[in-house]
């Protein structure tokens, strides 16, 4: 579908360049959902309407520096203040809803105006909100694995473990969440922790299944999330401000392929240059109102 007459259309109505004019950036990005055939990649700034921060401020700073795969596995002093933060963080993380921005992406998906959904978040509420077809560039928090033998348990049950090993620690901590699912914790704090070890192998080479800094994403993952967007007639990117080639690449490869970039987010991104249209407002209004936009094939 690259390189549709739809899209050529858009880009036309758009004249030259990105688009920023806020009701042209509505009415363009409208257009391209109404046509279907919409890849959806989404980043962290839509789950900020559900109590989890994002990694960035407006200008693309970043506000903190994650614990990269290289830390976390060179020390078991490094695994402890990990799991031992990330332990106390967990209930307010996994207590996470899905806020309005991911319902009306389901209903856009229910509607078949929107197709694959490719995620960089951690936190399933995507899938928790109803959607199908979504690709978690970057794993989930809701699943631990084993560096040492590849055996991987579901979070519940690590928690669980953590529970026993540490029956008095404290998670009632009121640090702020962080947005890998953890809080601050102070060095007295964590040298109290005790950490699980894998119950298949024994190892206490536990890591979250995620991709951390420093790793890279797999690469049929990557490779499917190609296709998704090289089969699109638009890309539209959900709070995301693109500063990690993760995400980055699929809006580089659909420029490159003449398929409009679409971009619902707050502030700087590093795609700026490839967006056909972007609006700069909150996620959730923004999206319930691209839904009563596009009514007719959703109310039919």
């Amino acid at each position: 579908m690259t390189g549709s007459g739809g899209g050529e259309r858009l880009r036309e109505r758009c004249d030259t360049g990105e688009v920023t004019d806020p009701s042209v950036a509505r009415e363009a990005i409208a257009s391209a959902v109404a046509a279907g055939g919409v890849t959806v990649l989404s980043g962290a700034g839509l789950s900020t309407e559900s109590g989890i921060p994002d990694y960035r401020t407006a200008a693309g700073e970043r506000r903190i520096q994650p614990m990269t795969a290289a830390e976390l596995l060179a020390t078991p002093q490094a695994r402890q203040r990990y799991w031992a933060r990330s332990y106390v963080g967990w209930p307010r993380f996994a207590a996470a809803r899905p806020n309005v921005g991911h319902e009306a992406v389901t209903q856009l998906q229910r509607a078949g105006l929107v197709g694959t959904v490719i995620t960089q978040n951690v936190d399933g509420l995507h899938q928790r909100a109803g959607a199908r077809d979504v690709v978690e560039l970057h794993g989930n928090l809701d699943r631990v694995v084993c560096m040492a033998c590849g055996q991987r348990f579901p979070r519940e049950l690590i928690d669980a473990c953590f529970e026993v090993l540490n029956p008095g620690f404290d998670r009632s901590a009121d640090a702020a969440l962080r947005p890998d699912g953890d809080v601050a914790l102070d060095d007295e704090e964590v040298r109290a922790f005790k950490v699980a070890h894998c119950a298949a192998c024994g190892s206490d080479l536990l890591k979250p299944d995620v991709v951390m800094f420093g790793e890279s994403v797999p690469r049929p993952l990557v490779q499917d999330c190609f296709e998704a967007v090289e089969n699109s007639r638009s890309l539209l990117v959900l709070g995301s401000s693109l500063a990690v080639m993760s995400g980055y690449r699929f809006v580089r490869r659909a420029a490159a392929l003449g398929i409009p970039v679409l971009a619902i987010t707050h502030g700087w991104t590093r795609g700026d240059a490839e967006l056909t249209a972007k609006l700069d407002a909150p996620l959730g209004p923004s999206l319930v109102e691209l839904v009563k936009a596009v009514g007719d094939p959703i109310n039919a």
